[in-house]
């Protein structure tokens, strides 16, 4: 069959798209609703989705099959990027403690090499903001995913480049 045409011989082959970013399911469940006629089931997906260089983003959705959720999961990631500042493009800038419901996480910065440690959610969201030398933890009870992902976000939305101490032009004498 000839390469210009798509599968079933008719028209032009759409060419794929190439997203800019990396995507990573943290978690997908099926959950019910109890209706008059009976249970209605339809899948949550929480999706993570980043450019490893500094922009990073969160999301959740509901579909009624496992594809579409984590499609719409997808948008609605897209839609909610946050960028980052990132010291030498590597780690942060200072220490960080954010809470998100009865999540909390702390990130550290840490020397160069040292790598990522962390371990839940909050690691594949550092790895696609593209933090590589930092150390968190998960300092709540909570087991939530969803919850320690966005605590994380928002320990990450509270770092702002730290500006140059300013000398004084005029020397004191």
């Amino acid at each position: 069959m000839n390469q210009n045409f798509n599968r079933f011989g008719r028209g032009p082959r759409r060419p794929r798209e190439v997203s800019e970013f990396k995507e990573k399911t943290l978690e997908i469940r099926r959950v019910t609703r109890v209706m008059a006629g009976g249970k209605r089931f339809s899948f949550r997906a929480s999706v993570v989705l980043g450019d490893l260089k500094g922009r990073v983003g969160f999301g959740v959705a509901k579909g009624l099959d496992v594809a579409s959720a984590i499609s719409k999961a997808k948008l609605k990631a897209k839609k909610n990027m946050i960028r980052i500042p990132l010291k030498d493009n590597r780690t942060l800038y200072y220490d960080v403690e954010a809470k998100y419901g009865a999540a909390v996480v702390r990130l550290k910065p840490a020397r160069l090499n040292h790598g990522l440690i962390a371990g839940g959610a909050a690691r594949p969201v550092l790895e696609l903001a593209g933090v590589k030398d930092v150390s968190a933890k998960i300092m709540g009870r909570t087991t939530n995913k969803i919850s320690n992902a966005r605590a994380t976000l928002e320990a990450l939305k509270k770092i702002k480049v730290p500006e140059k101490k300013q000398e004084n032009a005029t020397p004191q004498s």
